[in-house]
């Protein structure tokens, strides 16, 4: 059944691999807690089963340590869509999960940098070389677009276009989106992609990749958030800055600027508005604290 299940969020959803990964995880542990409980017949599944799984996603059990509660949020939502999906093949004649609500997430604010430290870190002037071209390429194409990692270090070459200044990011789900680029960031691939990337690809076996590592072959993730985190350093910013940092800071910097939350969400790809609403939170914060330290009676 589980295997039935996350091949139809394969095939039928387009689901991204890492949710699949996660809810592959989520599930065995399911399959396995119910086993302990005692039960062996998918159809036999109560509401009473799943939420004992709850309680022991968020307060541990004998093999495992209690889940954060985005964590066990995500499970639950696994085992509420394995039984959505037995439920409508008829497979079983109730879904026992329907009444079953995962815990709320605790919202946490995203942390974004303030114009002025991400202008430091983009203008602070890169070492001789092709790696420095490159990552100094990286970092204006992530705070440009507000590009993921992933999706920052899959571009190809044709996913690219100086002339009208776009590019083309593959979002979760196999979802593409076209985003504009600015013109420094534009500026910093040019110089990157005539200048560096040759000699890098010289080293490999031929690749449609942006960005290569030494061997010529494609960026990591990992060798990717280690640019951002060594120029940070070299940068002098003393905030932890994290893979998310820019695309935090472009989404907060365009909604203080007047963008309409609507074009931002289209911007980062979301897929709901309501995740791109976190950011507003941010804005709102810092009119707050601006009127409580300029307002002569803001703590009257």
């Amino acid at each position: 059944m589980i295997k039935a299940y996350l091949n139809h969020l394969t095939v039928e959803r387009g689901t991204a691999k890492n949710t699949l990964d996660s809810y592959a995880r989520d599930l065995r542990r399911y399959a396995a807690h119910l086993e302990a409980s005692g039960v062996t017949d998918f159809t036999a599944v109560s509401p009473e089963h799943i939420a004992a799984f709850g309680a022991a996603l968020r307060e541990g059990d004998g093999e495992h340590q209690p889940l954060a509660a985005s964590s066990s949020a995500r499970a639950l939502v696994a085992v509420r869509g394995l039984h959505r999906f037995a439920h409508a093949d008829g497979i079983t004649e109730q879904d026992p999960a329907r009444e079953v609500r995962p815990p709320a997430a605790a919202r946490r604010l995203p942390k974004a940098l303030p114009v002025d430290q991400v202008l430091k870190l983009l203008d602070t002037p890169p070492a001789e070389g092709d790696r420095p071209l490159r990552d100094r390429a990286l970092l204006e194409l992530l705070y440009s677009t507000g590009a993921r990692i992933s999706e920052a270090v899959g571009l190809d070459l044709d996913d690219i276009d100086a002339a009208e200044r776009t590019v083309r990011l593959d979002g979760k789900g196999g979802k593409q989106r076209l985003v504009p680029i600015g013109r420094p960031a534009v500026e910093a691939l040019d110089a990157y992609l005539v200048r560096a990337r040759p000699s890098l690809a010289a080293r490999g076996r031929g690749t449609a990749a942006v960005f290569l590592n030494a061997r010529g072959g494609r960026l990591t993730r990992q060798s990717a958030w280690q640019v951002l985190k060594t120029s940070a350093e070299r940068a002098g910013i003393q905030a932890v800055v994290s893979p998310h940092t820019l695309r935090h800071s472009f989404a907060t910097h365009l909604l203080e600027g007047g963008a309409d939350v609507r074009v931002v969400q289209e911007l980062l790809g979301h897929a709901s508005v309501t995740t791109t609403q976190v950011y507003t939170l941010v804005t709102v914060n810092t009119l707050r604290e601006i009127y409580a330290t300029a307002h002569p009676r803001a703590l009257g």
